[in-house]
């Protein structure tokens, strides 16, 4: 099985939601039965979409020359996409919504209802396509900050098939003596890398580990506050 990446951090190195995902891959790969590639979106060239919709008129081309074009290959010819970026602003970081946007060539201009809402039809099977989000932010707690990127992920691929991380704390596993923490818990990713790759879905134990902060909120804070002071 094919499985794709999108690193779409700003920092191609040093990301630390790609520590996450990272710990994750190793869990799939022990099952030796992935072919994984990572792209590091932001050192691709990907122009903002004009939306002049021609890609819906001749056959899913779109007229901008650029990294897109493998891009969209890449994605066609993947059964699990991974996407791993850290929460900017409640939402996915610029250059990686670029890209978003620029998947508009894989549906036609027809329109259908799906549950609540329509959507346009894609030009292409997805429907055994699997989709994982792995997102991490700076607060000491998720709620109320991971939601709207969270509806808008299931949104695009739909909740049956969507799997989402959300992890906040995250800007720890940068920092080498939060390590008796950040270990045990990519441990727990590790896990739960293995457990999505043998059942294609996380045990409720290991749900359980990941909602769990890796320090209590107060001493987060604190300690985030004395270095940014």
């Amino acid at each position: 099985m094919k499985v794709l990446v999108f690193n779409g951090s700003p920092k191609r190195k040093g990301s630390d939601t790609m520590h996450m995902t990272r710990a994750f891959l190793d869990g799939m790969e022990s099952e030796n039965k992935f072919d994984i590639r990572i792209i590091d979106v932001i050192g691709k060239n990907i122009e903002f979409c004009r939306g002049c919709f021609v890609c819906k008129r001749n056959g899913g081309t779109c007229v901008i020359k650029d990294d897109m074009r493998e891009i969209l290959d890449e994605i066609l010819q993947s059964d699990i996409i991974i996407w791993s970026f850290p929460l900017y602003c409640y939402g996915m970081p610029a250059h990686l919504k670029a890209l978003v946007d620029r998947t508009m060539p894989l549906s036609s201009m027809a329109m259908a209802k799906v549950g609540e809402h329509y959507e346009h039809i894609s030009e292409h099977d997805f429907s055994k396509t699997r989709y994982i989000m792995i997102c991490g932010c700076g607060f000491p707690s998720g709620k109320n900050n991971f939601e709207a990127m969270t509806a808008q992920f299931k949104l695009m691929f739909g909740e049956e098939r969507s799997t989402v991380i959300t992890v906040p704390e995250s800007p720890m596993f940068n920092v080498k003596e939060a390590e008796p923490v950040t270990k045990p818990f990519l441990e727990i990713m590790k896990e739960a890398g293995h457990e999505y790759a043998v059942n294609g879905e996380i045990s409720a134990d290991t749900w359980g580990r990941i909602n769990t902060p890796m320090i209590p909120e107060e001493i987060y804070t604190q300690l985030a506050n004395s270095v940014n002071a």
